[in-house]
């Protein structure tokens, strides 16, 4: 019980530094939403979503097989190597979106915002570059000055929006003479949000210091060409992952036909199914912090004699708290809404937000699945499983949203990534066999489930959410007893 203990306190820390600092993140959408209508916050969604599939571009997989190799016994020269490559490609692949901006800026329809696109290339260039030592930080244990770092980066980034968004205003209406115009531009409007982004990351270039000082830029094409052999599925991968997040955003205005929900334009709902799509969040944050801690885990533990069952036991307490998480997140959905989604239009879309939080739940269990093809070496199966999500996320989308507009899309993500999971146990199973105990998990995911649609037949109700999520608990007492029970010697 002692490595599932260090497991779960590597998953709080980097749990406390991915939740913390996305919740405090997430305190900016209300301000989005006071101060930006939905066609505004449609632009910063938009973009976004493209950020989310280059993100992938320039990492191109090499965090995963820095890992991977860094365990056999030569971390540090590893390091060196996927730094560099990575340093390389990110001025190339930034330098070709900046020359490109005012294009791209055109077909995307903004007109005079390309700044936006070049802002965004150097954004993307910074978290590449930065990607390799953040993993190097989780590969030697490093947990809390890797959330250190993270939790510093958003309050940075949460304070540059309150100050370009709300103080610059404020200030200038009571002095106009102030020197707060001559570093506002109140015609930036939503771009204040990119700039401010921009700033923040920059600063990891000052926080990684000591990094750069012990980098040696190197080269080893035989040491890459192996790396690459084991990144490049992972590359795929990483860009199904994001297809199955991010499409529906990226393709929602223009699949959507006109006039589809009555007063709004398509620039509009995209905005409203963005700030919607923004509670899901929490369930997306536990899978992250989950994911932070077990990659590393169980490349240590792979070899270990027991490390099946305890990979088993991992995976049924995952289940039982996002299972939980779900039914808790819905329940209680008609409160805490309308505290981060502050226009009554922002609401409109919350019918959608279960079947996201319930995609979420499934990404995790996908997570936790894919130790099998990356521990037996065969990531190309989950490029595989990965492209088959991406293929249903992309019909699915295509041939629902014209016909539920938004529902369509979120109904996609969660019946894509439970694809991925039917798909990745069963050829799991066969390579690298664990014992899971798929009872439990079941019912784990059905009685939420079943909680969920339940408490949406009936009228809203404190005391009638609260008995559902009792119910709900009784099984951990039922199926958990023996370990919730055992004395302790």
């Amino acid at each position: 019980m002692s490595i599932l203990k260090k497991l779960a306190s590597q998953t709080a820390v980097y749990g406390l530094s991915s939740v913390l600092g996305r919740m405090l993140n997430y305190l900016l959408v209300p301000l989005y939403t006071s101060v930006f209508l939905p066609a505004e916050y449609g632009i910063v969604t938009e973009l976004y979503a493209y950020v989310a599939f280059l993100n992938i571009l320039f990492i191109y997989g090499l965090e995963t097989a820095y890992f991977r190799f860094s365990s056999q016994g030569k971390g540090y020269n590893y390091f060196n190597l996927a730094f560099t490559s990575i340093l390389i490609s990110s001025f190339v692949f930034s330098g070709v979106i900046w020359l490109l901006s005012d294009s791209i800026a055109q077909i995307l329809e903004y007109p005079n915002k390309a700044h936006f696109i070049r802002w965004l290339a150097a954004i993307l260039a910074i978290d590449a570059i930065v990607a390799i030592p953040f993993a190097r930080l989780r590969q030697i244990g490093k947990a809390y000055r890797f959330a250190v770092f993270k939790l510093s980066n958003i309050g940075i980034n949460i304070f540059l929006n309150v100050f370009f968004i709300v103080l610059c205003p404020l200030i200038l209406t009571d002095h106009p003479e102030s020197f707060i115009r001559h570093i506002y531009n109140p015609d930036l409007g939503v771009g204040y949000v990119f700039l401010s982004n921009l700033i923040a990351n920059g600063l990891y270039l000052l926080f990684f210091y000591k990094d750069w000082l012990k980098v040696k830029l190197t080269f080893n094409a035989a040491e890459w060409k192996r790396m690459m052999k084991y990144a490049w599925p992972v590359l795929i991968i990483g860009f199904s992952g994001v297809t199955n997040e991010m499409l529906s955003r990226a393709i929602l205005k223009y699949r959507l036909p006109e006039g589809f929900y009555e007063g709004y334009t398509n620039l509009e709902i995209l905005g409203i199914f963005g700030a919607c799509y923004k509670l899901s969040v929490f369930m997306t944050l536990a899978v992250q912090a989950f994911r932070y801690a077990f990659e590393p885990f169980f490349f240590a533990q792979a070899k270990k004699k027991n490390s099946p069952q305890v990979f088993s036991r991992v995976m049924t307490m995952f289940v039982l708290f996002t299972s939980f998480s779900w039914l808790v997140l819905c329940v209680f959905m008609p409160y805490y809404a309308p505290i981060f989604l502050r226009q009554e239009s922002y609401l409109m879309a919350l019918d959608a937000v279960p079947w996201l939080l319930g995609g979420g739940l499934f990404l995790g269990v996908f997570y936790n699945l894919s130790l099998w093809y990356k521990l037996t070496d065969k990531t190309l199966y989950g490029a595989y499983i990965s492209l088959i999500g991406a293929f249903a996320t992309f019909i699915l989308n295509w041939s629902l949203i014209p016909v539920m507009g938004y529902m369509g899309s979120a109904i996609a993500t969660f019946g894509s990534y439970l694809i991925m999971v039917f798909i990745s146990y069963w050829w799991g199973m066969r390579h690298y066999a664990v014992p899971y105990q798929l009872g439990r998990t079941l019912s784990y995911v059905l009685f939420a489930g079943a909680g969920i649609l339940i408490n949406g037949q009936f009228e809203q109700s404190v005391s009638k959410s609260v008995l559902i999520v009792l119910i709900f608990l009784t099984l951990p007492i039922i199926f958990e007893r023996e370990s919730l029970f055992r004395k302790r010697s």
